[in-house]
């Protein structure tokens, strides 16, 4: 846990965020060392550019938050970002398919995202939203992310009605094997809530409240 800001992609999704709260987050992320700063789409340019030399990535959301956009806008979506800036890109699935079981379909999706990804040289989390989901779908989401190539799960938006469980996560690693990382993303608050999150098997961890977190690392390293 001496390095939890690591784990963290500090994150500012809200849709009417302004341009000083943007600034805001990349001077944090950058004072505490977190591992991206996760933003829309619109903001990649700004945050990539401040962040550039730092070490910090910058990641940004695709097909988000309700993964209902076609397979060919979400690749497209997700080129644009990573050409204006972003290293990471955590993609929305199509949630209706995994609500009915259509695996393929899945699969298909991830994959076409997968591809403009790689391709350019970034990372891929898919968000599954597991609030919305019974444990069967959550492993049959997880299982096509695997088989589409993704390098990472993650549990939710934090827009869905829900965010990270422990139990999630752990289900999650459970389906993905050691290979693959595990986000866990919404309702991640507190020290506490972090270090339940990566002992369930999470690598990564979504919040907008990393600065209270390594906060309370360092004041806890401190007795």
């Amino acid at each position: 846990m001496s390095d939890i800001a690591s784990y963290i992609d500090h994150t500012l999704l809200k849709q009417d965020a302004p341009r000083e709260d943007i600034l805001t987050a990349v001077e944090e992320a950058k004072k505490y060392r977190f591992k991206s700063v996760c933003v829309n789409p619109v903001w990649v340019p700004l945050v990539s550019a401040e962040l550039a030399g730092s070490g910090v990535l910058t990641c940004s959301v695709i097909g988000f938050p309700f993964g209902a956009t076609l397979t060919s806008v979400k690749a497209f979506e997700a080129a644009q970002a990573i050409e204006a800036g972003a290293d990471e890109i955590d993609m929305v699935i199509d949630i209706a398919a995994a609500k009915r079981g259509d695996e393929a379909a899945l699969v298909e999706d991830i994959r076409a995202v997968a591809g403009a990804v790689h391709d350019g040289g970034a990372i891929l989390k898919v968000i599954i939203e597991t609030a919305m989901l019974d444990d069967e779908q959550k492993v049959l989401a997880c299982r096509a992310a695997v088989a589409a190539g993704a390098d990472f799960v993650k549990t939710s938006t934090g827009f869905g009605g829900g965010g990270a469980t422990v139990e999630d996560v752990r289900l999650m690693r459970r389906t993905v094997g050691p290979e693959i990382g595990v986000k866990a993303s919404g309702g991640v608050r507190s020290l506490a809530d972090a270090e339940a999150m990566i002992a369930a098997g999470a690598t990564r961890l979504g919040a907008s409240s990393g600065v209270a977190i390594v906060e309370g690392a360092e004041s806890s390293s401190a007795y």
